[in-house]
């Protein structure tokens, strides 16, 4: 089990139980939080779990907390604030970098970041005293994958959970349905307590996927009552309406989500997306689909 926390300082090593430290980056923001927080799983053989951003003060952390003994530098997935910084831990350590690229590249992804395969579903890491179980969870992006450490319950979430907050759904690779079935997924786990890549240890893990699954679907009763109302709107049209509740500062990120939320409901049959010559760019509209019963 996780002990409990008193906040968190950018630098810093902080143990959260006998088998895991955590170092968070500097790297804070108003997506990051408080920075990209990178796991180190083990004693005598460690496990780096999300390196981070490459940001010198963050990679010389990591190596000194680690000296000598990091053999593997997992990675959840490979976006910016996540992965540069495994080749320097790898070049100065020898450790085996394990994760999941994209295929094909979206355009977001860090492509300093290789491994010799990828990772599947159900791979198991054994370390002295340690097991890392690999879980696919597509949905924020779709190489994501959550890390299950056996001895303690403890899920290390990357960004498919964060602390407070509902992740961005990035399209065309992330995936609104692929999101909700991996917090599906998770639930078959026995997980004891959630480490998320951005915030602090989450205690009580049934309680927080069900009310990500239940802000899913408050969200997209608003896209829904959104597109009721504006009829054939455009994705910049929609977006204000349906998050007419979030900072606009944040809409240039929300509107990821959005279309996410559009793409599903184009897959179940309940919306219809229409491209006219005369609008700029060819760009795209949506409406709902007025023929479902």
């Amino acid at each position: 089990m996780a002990l409990p926390e008193a906040g968190i300082v950018p630098g810093q090593v902080y143990r959260l139980s006998p088998l895991v430290r955590r170092i968070t980056a500097p790297n804070g923001g108003r997506m990051t939080g408080a920075g990209t927080n990178s796991y180190l799983v083990g004693n005598s053989e460690i496990a780096v779990i999300d390196p981070g951003p490459a940001i010198d003060s963050h990679v010389d952390a990591i190596l000194a907390e680690g000296a000598g003994r990091i053999r593997w530098v997992l990675v959840t997935h490979t976006h910016a604030d996540h992965s540069p910084a495994a080749r320097a831990i790898i070049a100065a350590t020898g450790a085996r970098p394990l994760g999941c690229l994209l295929h094909p590249d979206d355009g977001h992804q860090d492509n300093s970041f290789q491994v010799e395969r990828d990772l599947v579903h159900g791979e198991v890491l054994g370390g002295d005293g340690f097991h890392l179980e690999a879980i696919f969870t597509p949905g924020h992006i779709g190489n994501h994958f959550c890390f299950l450490l056996r001895e303690e319950g403890l899920l290390f979430a990357g960004d498919h959970i964060m602390e407070g907050v509902s992740v961005v759904i990035v399209p065309p690779s992330g995936d609104l349905k692929d999101f909700l079935d991996s917090l599906e997924r998770l639930k078959g786990y026995p997980i004891s307590a959630i480490a998320p890549a951005h915030g602090e240890i989450i205690g009580e893990p049934w309680r927080e996927l069900d009310k990500l699954v239940k802000h899913r679907h408050y969200r997209e009763q608003k896209v829904i009552t959104a597109m009721t109302r504006l009829g054939e709107a455009s994705l910049d049209e929609l977006l204000p309406v349906a998050y007419d509740d979030v900072d606009p500062a944040l809409h240039k990120v929300a509107r990821w989500s959005l279309w996410a939320h559009l793409l599903k409901l184009e897959r179940e049959g309940r919306a219809l997306k229409t491209i006219a010559s005369h609008w700029a760019f060819g760009e795209e509209r949506w409406r709902l689909d007025d023929a479902r019963p």
